[in-house]
C-alpha cells in the first residue's frame, strides 16, 4: 500500500551547472539551498543581503543589487546606540552610521557584480504580510522598533505581480539571459496565527502561479507543497515545530537536483561529497604511514577535480596535513 502522496517536480528544460552563476534572495530557505550550492562547489551568491521575508522588500533589493543605487538617507535610523536601514536585515548595524554606509554600499557593489553575469536567480518568499513606516514605505525589517511606528498590512497577488513586474523589467535590461525560480518558504508563520499564515502563503502562491504563466524564464519549485504535502509529519520538524529538519531540507535538495541539475553534473557532486566525507575522517592512528598513504591518494583524488572546480583550498589543507606527518620524509612530499 501506498502511505503518502509523493510529489514529482516536472523537469526544467534550462539545467543548473557547476559553472552557473547563481544568485539566491529571500527567507531563510534561500539560505538552506545556497549554502547546499556552495557546499557542493557552484558559483553562488547566497543571500547576500541577509534574511528577508516579503516579496516587495526581495524586489526592492534586487533593484538596488542591479542598478547599484544605495538606499535612500530617510531609510535609515537609530535605535538606542545601534544604527540600521529599514530596507536591510539587522546584520547590517553598527555603532557608526558612515561604517554601515560604507558595507551597504560595498554588499550592493559586489550583489551588482554577481547580478550582471548570474545565469539564474533563486526567490524565496517567506510572507505576504508586510510592515509600513508611517510614510507609506514598506520595511524588509522592524529592527525592534515599537509596533506604533508601523501598519500591518497584507500584500494583495496583484501587488505582488507589479512588483515583481518593475524588477523583471530593469532585470531583463541589465542581463537579458538570466532565468528565474520562485519558491514559497516552508516555513510557517505562526506569529500572524496559523490561519493568517495560511492566507498569507496562499497569496505568494497564487501570485508565483501568475508569474510562472506569464513569464517564460520564470519557474516555480513547489518547496513549500514538498514539506506539506508530500512529507507531511511532524518528524520533519524542529523542535520548534516551525523549521523543517535537516533530513527535511536534504529531501527537498535532492528534488531540487533532480529537477535542475544534468546527468554530468550530479555524478560530479555524488563523487565531491565523498571527497568531502574523506576529508573529514579522522583516524584512531593519525600518526601511521597507512594515514600518510591515505592522504596521498586523497590528495591525488581532490587534484582530479581541479579543472571542473575550485579546489585550492582543500588542495592546501591535505598538503599541510601531509608536511606535518611524522613519516613525510621531506616537505615535498
Amino acid at each position: 500500500m501506498n502511505w503518502r502522496t509523493e510529489l514529482i517536480p516536472s523537469l526544467s528544460t534550462d539545467k543548473i551547472r557547476l559553472t552557473t552563476p547563481v544568485f539566491t534572495i529571500g527567507s531563510c530557505f534561500a539560505d538552506e539551498i545556497g549554502h547546499r550550492l556552495t557546499d557542493n562547489k557552484f558559483q553562488a551568491a547566497v543571500n547576500p543581503f541577509g534574511t528577508v521575508y516579503n516579496p516587495v522588500s526581495i524586489h526592492r533589493l534586487l533593484n538596488f543589487g542591479l542598478t547599484g543605487e544605495l538606499p535612500p538617507e530617510e531609510s535609515y535610523d537609530q535605535q538606542e546606540e545601534i544604527y540600521f536601514n529599514f530596507h536591510f536585515h539587522s546584520v547590517f548595524s553598527s555603532l557608526k552610521k558612515d561604517e554601515l554606509q560604507i558595507r551597504l554600499k560595498e554588499v550592493i557593489a559586489k550583489s551588482n557584480s554577481f547580478l550582471k553575469m548570474a545565469e539564474w536567480i533563486i526567490i524565496t518568499y517567506g510572507t505576504a504580510w508586510v510592515y509600513k513606516r508611517h510614510n507609506e514605505t514598506i520595511v524588509a525589517n522592524c529592527h525592534k522598533k515599537s509596533a506604533s511606528h508601523f501598519t500591518k498590512q497584507l500584500l494583495t497577488d496583484c501587488e505582488i505581480i507589479d512588483s515583481f513586474a518593475s524588477f523583471y523589467t530593469l532585470l531583463k535590461t541589465i542581463n537579458p539571459s538570466a532565468k528565474l525560480i520562485l519558491t514559497v518558504s516552508p516555513v510557517r508563520h505562526i506569529k500572524d496565527s496559523l490561519e493568517l499564515n495560511s492566507v498569507s502563503k496562499s497569496v505568494l502562491r497564487t501570485a508565483c502561479h501568475t508569474l510562472v504563466n506569464r513569464y517564460p524564464d520564470v519557474t516555480y519549485f513547489p518547496a513549500y507543497e514538498i514539506l506539506m504535502d508530500d512529507l507531511r509529519d511532524y518528524r520533519f520538524y524542529k523542535k520548534d515545530l516551525i523549521h523543517p529538519t535537516e533530513e527535511a531540507i536534504d529531501y527537498i535538495w535532492t528534488k531540487f537536483t533532480e529537477t535542475y541539475f544534468d546527468e554530468p553534473t550530479k555524478k560530479i557532486m555524488m563523487a565531491w561529497q565523498h571527497v568531502k566525507v574523506d576529508m573529514a575522517h579522522r583516524p584512531f592512528h593519525e600518526s601511521s604511514k597507512k594515514h600518510l598513504h591515505f592522504l596521498k591518494s586523497l590528495l591525488t583524488r581532490i587534484e582530479s577535480f581541479q579543472s571542473m572546480l575550485n579546489v585550492d583550498q582543500e588542495i592546501a589543507e591535505i598538503k599541510t596535513r601531509i608536511v606535518k606527518h611524522p613519516h613525510a620524509y621531506n616537505h615535498g612530499q
